[in-house]
This record gives structure tokens, sequence and C-alpha cells, in this order.
């Protein structure tokens, strides 16, 4: 028999999920795309799947960092909620104070409790400006709104490049943070040293400058931008890292930031507890004690990036200079069919729109199928091709 409470209960469930009770989000939150993760491949039958949609590194964690963990038993208590001992390791690591280090859920975490503490809306009502390239990180336009802040997004040049002239004019009064994606993701090329310096010194020192090194370890190009080097001489650069590409920990969210104690001592304050878990720490802690095994997984990696660059430059395909661990297609409105032609192979990519599409570097087999799709694939723009 139902009682009278599990029938109030039930009418108030269909009342919500009719939409009739009332509840609705800020305005903002309409008006955010919505972050579209990598999606795993259909099953294609005589055919092995491959996910090339997520930028997820293909070899799993170090035998070191799995033994690490196996034996973690104590997740019935909270974590470090300052995650010491990881900022301890990375003080060696990177030779910088470990108060100059705030952890956070992977790279993406670090940023958000940044654009907390940093930007948003004045108690005027005002909103403050946060000025990317773009097309970059899709999180971007979704983090600085739901912080309350404007985007100001200026576009890529033709080569996927972070056009920072146009950036620099960008920023005005109102601009409180430029993030720098270095390698951009999803287009590639990594910003150089001289380029970035002169950015730097064009803007305000009351911006901050978040130089974003997701993809750092895979970086190649001799002229290539160091955040951690720019911390060091502008009191207002903040680097971003993770573990989730290099040392492939994407499933546990470790990230970190690296700055200032004038900018860390806000951070602290807008930063969630725990969130870190102790396993993630232990996890990262490990990887890090055997980074020469790393580097090694990543020079593979690497290797296999540059087999596929120079592949599809031999079919006469023009693609931006790959300093990640994937490449960008720019095809335009072909994009939908060559994500489905992927699909067709069990291969997954990531389309955006009718952009183009970035296809993360995966197993030795995956980068050969995909690179036979893309010899016969014919629908893509006169000018992507030689």
């Amino acid at each position: 028999m139902t009682s009278p409470l599990n029938q109030t209960d039930g009418a108030e469930a269909a009342a919500v999920a009719a939409g009739v009770a009332g509840v609705i989000p800020r305005p903002v939150v309409n008006r955010l795309p919505k972050y579209a993760a990598g999606k795993p491949p259909a099953p294609v039958p005589g055919l092995e799947s491959y996910k090339l949609s997520s930028n997820e590194n293909p070899l799993p964690p170090l035998p070191a960092v799995l033994e690490a963990i196996a034996h973690e038993s104590a997740i019935n208590r909270y974590p470090d909620p300052v995650a010491s001992r990881l900022r301890a390791a990375l003080a060696g690591f990177l030779d910088v104070p470990a108060e100059d280090i705030v952890t956070g859920g992977g790279s993406l975490g670090a940023l958000n409790q940044l654009l907390a503490a940093f930007a948003g809306q004045q108690d005027d009502g005002t909103q403050d400006e946060v000025v990317y390239a773009w097309r970059s990180f899709e999180a971007y336009p979704i983090s600085v709104g739901l912080a309350g802040a404007k985007s100001v997004q200026v576009p890529v040049t033709a080569d996927g490049r972070h056009d920072l002239e146009a950036m620099a004019a960008a920023v005005n009064e109102r601009t409180k943070v430029v993030l720098l994606c270095t390698p951009n993701n999803p287009t590639g090329p990594a910003l150089r040293r001289a380029e970035t310096v002169r950015f730097i010194e064009s803007v305000p020192s009351s911006v901050l400058v978040v130089v974003d090194e997701a993809y750092q370890e895979f970086v190649r190009d001799p002229e290539a931008v160091d955040g951690i080097e720019l911390y060091r001489t502008y009191p207002n650069v903040v680097v971003l890292r993770t573990f989730s590409k290099a040392h492939g920990l994407a499933g546990l969210r470790v990230g970190y930031s690296v700055s200032r104690p004038e900018v860390t001592q806000y951070l602290r304050v807008a930063a969630p507890p725990f969130a870190v878990s102790s396993i993630a720490e232990s996890a990262a802690i490990a990887s890090l004690r055997n980074y020469e095994d790393v580097v090694g997984r990543v020079q593979s990696l690497v290797d296999e990036r540059d087999r596929v660059v120079a592949g599809l430059r031999e079919l006469g395909w023009e693609v931006p200079d790959a300093q990640g661990n994937f490449v960008w297609l720019p095809l335009g409105e072909a994009t939908p069919e060559f994500a489905a032609r992927a699909g067709e192979q069990a291969l997954s990519v990531r389309a955006f729109g009718i952009e183009g599409a970035r296809v993360s570097i995966g197993e030795v087999e995956a980068n050969a199928r995909f690179l036979e799709l893309c010899r016969s694939f014919t629908k893509v723009p006169e000018d992507f091709l030689r």
C-alpha cells in the first residue's frame, strides 16, 4: 500500500521532471556552450576500435605508479587538503618554492580556481573580461562564463597560431586575465618565447597572463616558450600544468598552477579543499620519481606524431605545426563527413562543427588506419591540399 508520504514525494518528483517547479539556472548557463567530451568509437565488426578523440595518453601509467597506488586503503579518510607531499615533490622537480604551487583537479580545476579568484562580476555589476585565442580549449568559454566574466575571443591565424598582436589590442581596463594555450588545443602550434615576452611586456602588469601548458612535455620546437621561465621573470604570469597527458593519469584528475605568492594567496582561498585525492597524489609523486621513464614514453608518442604529420604531408595535406599529442585538420564543411568516415573505420575523432577535426596520436595501428582514411578522403577544401 502506498503511503501518503510516498504519494507526496512522487508528485513532487513528477512536478520537477515536468519542469513546473520553477527552478531555473542563472541566465548565463543557458548562453554557455556545452562541453563535448570525446566519445569512444562505435564497434565495427572485424576491426579493433581506437579512441582518438580525447588527447588521452594511449599508454597505461608506469608500473611504478600502479604499484604505488595498489595498496592505498585509507580512502575512508579525507586527503591532505593542500596536497603537501605532491607540492614538495613538484617544488624539487621544478626548482620552485612549494608555496608557489596550488594543486587542482586537473589543470582545468586549477584554471577554475584562478578565474574564481580574479575574474567575474564586480560589486557594481560590471563584468571583468578574459581574453583568449579562438579556437582554443573548448572549456575556456564555459569556465569564464560560470565565473561571471566576459569572454573576449581573438581568432587564431590561418596556421592555427595565437594572434598575439590582436590579443594585446583586445586588452583594456576591464581585462583581468589573458589565457595563452601552448601548444594550442586543438590547432597544435606552440608559442615562441620571443613573441610571448613581447606580449607580456605590452600588457599592463595588473593583468594575469596564464600560460596553459597541458601538453608541455610533447613540445619539440626549440624556440617554444617555457612557462616556468616566464613565471620566474614576470610576477603576473601563472603557469598551468597537468598529469593527465604525458603522465597518463587523466582518470585521476591532478593538475596544478605555479605563480608568485601575491597570486597564490588568493588561489588558496578559491581552491576547493580535497580537490586532489590521496590516490591521485601518490600516483603523481610516483610518476615524478620515475620521470625518465615518462620521458621515454612521451618520446615514443612524439615519434608517432612526427610520423603521422609526415605521412599527411606526403599525401598532400597541409596541417598546422603539431606540438601536442594530436593533429588538427581544418576540414571546414567536410568535417562531419570525415568524422563519420572515421567512425566507419572504428576510429573516433573530435569534430568541431564545420571547422575541423582534432585527431589524437594513439596506438601505431590506429595511426596507420587514420592515415589510410586520409589517403582515401577526397572532400577536402582546395586550400587545404598542396
